[in-house]
């Protein structure tokens, strides 16, 4: 696995909105990564879900496994389990699951719910990945605030507010043209942005309002080498041990 090995010598942590959102950065993340795009040449991108507007290959999950023996320590310290544990529980342990993504789809055949800002889930405690491999003109990944609920992160109690709202948003002002959103206008505003990098990964919880940052005037091709390449994933701590 060492053609796989990360490095997070270039780690940053910070907040980001005025709830405070915990951002983590991480440049130079592969200590080779042109080997890891070469791997994506061999792999069979097909769409998998009707949410993301383009293809997917899964990661080995070697290669998760990997990576997790690195990351797990600034996973633990970084993002504190939102709901309390039991004293007696064990040392926590990670799962990982991630994904080579390339966008292709044309703005103008975006469906609706791709047009608008979404999460990866309602559980705070789902941690996302996002490792941008790409030196296309599009961009990271931004994240938002809904404006009519102040919303910016949804969790299972909060979520049936917002999707009420939000259908009431488009009752009043309609849906946004087919495009990529960008400033989250009509009914979001932009609250951060991570520029993506090329080699950089981001780590954020999954729960939060965002989007990728993609240009509505440039081309989006499959190949991984030419197209925004990027490897997303989910990680989240199995139940501990008692």
């Amino acid at each position: 696995m060492n053609n796989w090995s990360i490095s997070l010598a270039n780690l940053q942590k910070s907040h980001f909105s005025s709830q405070k959102h915990i951002f983590v950065e991480i440049n130079e993340f592969l200590k080779q990564p042109q080997t890891v795009i070469a791997h994506a040449f061999l792999q069979k991108f097909a769409e998998v879900t009707p949410q993301y507007p383009g293809v997917r290959a899964p990661l080995p999950q070697e290669v998760c496994e990997a990576w997790l023996e690195q990351l797990s320590p600034v996973l633990e310290e970084t993002f504190p389990p939102t709901q309390p544990t039991s004293p007696n529980a064990g040392k926590a342990r990670w799962a990982m699951q991630g994904w080579y993504s390339i966008v292709t789809t044309a703005p103008e055949q975006l469906q609706p719910i791709q047009r608008l800002p979404h999460v990866d889930g309602t559980d705070p405690d789902q941690i996302a990945l996002m490792l941008y491999l790409h030196t296309t003109q599009h961009g990271g990944t931004a994240f938002f605030r809904h404006k009519s609920t102040g919303l910016e992160a949804l969790t299972q109690d909060s979520y049936p507010r917002y999707a009420a709202a939000l259908q009431q948003d488009v009752k009043r002002s309609g849906l946004p043209p087919a495009a990529y959103t960008t400033s989250g206008e009509p009914h979001f505003e932009r609250t951060h942005a991570a520029p993506g990098t090329f080699n950089q990964a981001v780590l954020y919880r999954g729960n939060i309002l965002h989007s990728g940052v993609i240009s509505n005037s440039d081309p989006l091709p499959a190949d991984p080498k030419t197209g925004r390449l990027t490897i997303n994933a989910f990680l989240r701590r199995e139940a501990p041990q008692e």
